[in-house]
């Protein structure tokens, strides 16, 4: 079907600047058209597609901060998507590729993590320990850190120059692959690494609890990581990936956000998207998770810039 819009129209619409089009019969303000959420679902089930589409863009409606959301359910081979290469200071959610590299080279080598290595990677994941994920990080170097994410597939995350693992370059896209390596079988990852993680993952202490297993419901087993960091650019990020089973579902949730003007605001927006997946996903849950009042995660370290 063919438009015609009139050269007054034309004008107005360069003059957003915004590059959205909207009907001319919809009222919006230009700053409400430039951030309206495009959020794309896909699934065999078409009416689920359409209503998480529908609940996922009407949780981000009201929000500020930039976006991005990755969903993907095995079950029902349904996947949405919001700025998936959009790119993020990674803060700790980096913390799962720390581990998935360890375990990966340990893999390569043919040898079980040492008992240092062990404690470290439970500090590093369950209570998001900085001090443990740098002296991982240092222990493997850029270079092997390089070489899992080429054998994951995750081109578009870069590591964090200068020792600062918080600030490597993280997308939703990436996310999902490595969620994807942890919850089914590879060969990348050994059925035993994929185990420990997700282990990890899901005795993460109290206070780290928050974000994407907010409205989980109470028969589905949830691994999450989380992060924040606060800069003068963009201001807060905050993260969460989650993994979760039960329910007749196998799905993963990546939700990424910056421009957030605290801490709590960003987490809000995360578990906003989370409540609306979950109830999507598995509507007669009568028991769901609720996620602590006081969400908390260590700081990790970065320039001030």
């Amino acid at each position: 079907m063919t438009y015609r819009i009139s050269r007054r129209s034309r004008v107005l619409c360069a003059g957003l600047g915004a590059g959205v089009l909207l009907p001319l019969a919809v009222a919006a303000t230009p700053a409400a058209a430039a951030t309206t959420p495009q959020v794309t679902c896909t699934s065999s089930k078409p009416a689920l597609a359409v209503k998480l589409q529908k609940d996922i863009t009407a949780a981000l409606a009201s929000r500020g901060g930039t976006v991005a959301v990755g969903l993907r359910d095995r079950t029902t081979d349904t996947t949405c998507t919001l700025r998936p290469t959009k790119a993020y200071d990674s803060a700790s959610i980096v913390k799962v590729t720390v581990l998935a590299t360890l375990l990966w080279d340990a893999k390569k080598h043919n040898r079980y993590l040492t008992q240092r290595e062990s404690d470290l990677s439970t500090a590093m994941i369950t209570k998001s320990d900085n001090a443990a994920t740098t002296k991982l990080w240092n222990q493997l170097g850029v270079t092997k850190v390089k070489g899992f994410l080429a054998a994951a597939g995750m081109t578009q995350t870069k590591p964090g120059a200068n020792g600062y693992w918080g600030l490597t370059q993280i997308t939703v896209q990436d996310e999902q692959k490595l969620l994807a390596l942890l919850t089914a079988k590879n060969t990348v990852l050994s059925d035993n690494s994929r185990a420990y993680t997700l282990k990890l993952m899901n005795k993460v202490v109290s206070s780290q609890r928050w974000g994407t297993p907010a409205g989980a419901p109470a028969a589905v087993s949830v691994h999450v990581k989380n992060g924040w960091l606060s800069r003068s650019t963009h201001g807060w990020r905050v993260h969460s990936v989650g993994t979760f089973k039960g329910g007749g579902h196998d799905y993963t949730i990546s939700v990424l956000t910056h421009d957030n003007s605290t801490m709590n605001y960003g987490v809000t927006t995360i578990q906003a998207v989370a409540r609306a997946i979950h109830k999507d996903l598995v509507p007669t849950a009568t028991q769901r998770y609720t996620p602590t009042a006081t969400p908390k995660e260590a700081f990790p370290a970065a320039p001030p810039a």
